[in-house]
């Protein structure tokens, strides 16, 4: 029995070696690749933030959440639009069920009601057939999991799955997937998985201490990932954190989401 283990043994050594080997042979990250992630990661946070606050908004009005269990987010005007609704019965369409509109601060959402529903046949129905599309290859996850679609730069849309906070002062890290769809949300274009194992990151220092950064390790290639930015940024307190990839090199993510090679 012992002796049967050992190629299966040694072909997951190698494969593991392997792995290691083709991460380390990828070029560093550009200095515009790096401020192309700040900006994704920027918009993710601030995804979130309008997300969380415009749901406050409309649980205050208690709402039949059977007839509006989708969420979906855009900029519109320098200001976060969210809407709260479903996919028609025909799969055609996008129904609007109720329209958060951000007001002066990113805290502050109005809520209207459409009945009946208004129709979406642009971003938000986009947005909502590309999450159909992705969660079918995520699959179901054990834990909570956050959804956010945004634009890419070359008109397709990028779909994230980001495990959610499910304690207070512990910061879920990992275990995170970034799809790119078709812009008509029907096919997966590429598949990116940022991190492997989701780590409960603690936010809170021991007791007569201070906590000044925090630090994890890249094993899968050696980018920064959009979700290490939004991390930082969603952080309370906030600190920077920074990173170390295959290739030896560490990085520093700032308070601000920028993000600079310190070796």
């Amino acid at each position: 029995m012992i002796r049967s283990m050992r190629l299966p043994l040694v072909l997951l050594v190698s494969c593991c070696i392997l792995l290691a080997q083709d991460a380390k042979a990828e070029t560093a990250p550009s200095p515009a690749e790096l401020k192309a992630t700040t900006a994704r990661g920027r918009m993710l946070a601030e995804y979130d933030v309008a997300a969380w606050h415009a749901t406050d908004a409309v649980e205050a009005l208690k709402p039949d959440h059977a007839t509006a269990p989708l969420y979906l987010a855009k900029k519109v005007g320098g200001k976060w639009e969210v809407v709260f609704g479903l996919l028609s019965p025909e799969q055609d369409k996008f129904l609007v069920v109720y329209r958060a509109s951000q007001g002066t601060t990113p805290r502050e959402f109005t809520v209207k009601k459409s009945d009946p529903p208004t129709v979406d046949r642009s971003f938000y129905f986009q947005a909502s057939k590309a999450i159909e599309t992705t969660s079918k290859d995520f699959g179901r996850p054990v834990r909570p999991y956050n959804r956010y679609v945004l634009p890419t730069e070359d008109g397709q849309l990028y779909v994230y799955f980001l495990p959610g906070q499910t304690a207070q002062e512990v910061y879920p890290l990992g275990g995170d997937v970034r799809y790119t769809v078709t812009l008509d949300g029907s096919t997966i274009v590429d598949k990116r998985q940022m991190h492997n194992t989701i780590v409960e990151k603690k936010a809170a220092a021991q007791p007569g201490q201070e906590l000044a950064a925090g630090t994890h390790t890249h094993v899968l290639n050696n980018n920064i990932e959009d979700s290490d930015v939004f991390h930082v940024l969603t952080r309370t307190p906030s600190i920077p954190e920074f990173v170390g990839t295959p290739d030896k090199h560490l990085y520093e993510i700032e308070k601000d989401g920028s993000i600079n090679r310190v070796k």
